[in-house]
């Protein structure tokens, strides 16, 4: 099993639209899980603590290295990708490790 973890930081703006920006993130990749087969377990963390340095988390399971390649590509991950995470994202770090 490969975890695939990612803590994104959005760039400045107000936060009312921060929380859309979240909220839309949120929903879009979560909604992949059954569009996307290689995906086994998704979810996206947006309640942070004021302590945390991002603001928001995806925390998903794929079966192989292979499975997390493919999904990285899939038509539907890049759709939500290019609409709700690239826009608004100021910084991306990734964490991909075998369990």
């Amino acid at each position: 099993m490969v975890k695939h973890v990612i803590i994104w930081t959005l760039k400045e703006m107000p936060a009312e639209e921060k929380a859309k920006v979240k909220k839309d993130i949120k929903e879009g990749l979560e909604a992949l899980k059954g569009k996307v087969p290689q995906i086994k377990e998704i979810k996206v963390v947006t309640d942070n603590l004021p302590t945390s340095t991002g603001d928001l988390m995806l925390d998903s399971a794929f079966e192989s290295a292979e499975d997390l390649a493919a999904y990285s590509k899939h038509p539907e991950h890049v759709a939500v990708a290019d609409k709700y995470v690239r826009p608004f994202t100021a910084h991306r770090a990734c964490l991909d490790f075998e369990i």
